[in-house]
């Protein structure tokens, strides 16, 4: 039998500690994971466009075929009411309603020519449309 660690019930929001010092919520992993190639393609592009400190907001939006899509943006840093998670030596800012769909998600980069770009796996989604671009949760 496996014993459960404090980091496998670890909440994907830190309690109350987990705020930097402007009072910004600080989330982990267990919330957004970012993959290596993902963090690449992110500090590249943040670095072309003399944003190195800056993060990518994933947020889910109403839309799409199956009624839920993602959006991203690069932005400068978080919002008062977002929660930022360091993954990979990138940063993602997430707002408090987003983050109930995008829990335990995965954020991945591929250079495909048919398919490539920045893609969310997430085990909330409990189907997607055949393009690929929304799901429902």
């Amino acid at each position: 039998m496996s014993e459960t660690t404090p980091e496998d019930t670890a909440s994907p929001v830190e309690d109350s500690p987990g705020r930097d010092r402007t009072g910004i919520k600080i989330g982990n992993e267990k919330l957004i994971r970012v993959t290596e190639n993902a963090a690449r393609r992110l500090s590249s592009l943040l670095g072309k466009q003399g944003r190195p400190d800056g993060a990518l907001r994933l947020a889910v939006i109403g839309g799409g075929c199956s009624g839920l899509q993602y959006k991203m943006d690069l932005v400068e840093g978080p919002a008062p009411r977002d929660i930022l998670v360091h993954s990979a030596n990138v940063r993602i800012v997430v707002d408090p309603k987003s983050a109930l769909f995008v829990s335990g998600s995965t954020l991945d980069f591929s250079d495909d020519l048919q398919k490539g770009g920045f893609k969310v796996t997430n085990p909330n989604a409990t189907s997607h449309c055949s393009c690929g671009e929304s799901f429902a949760a």
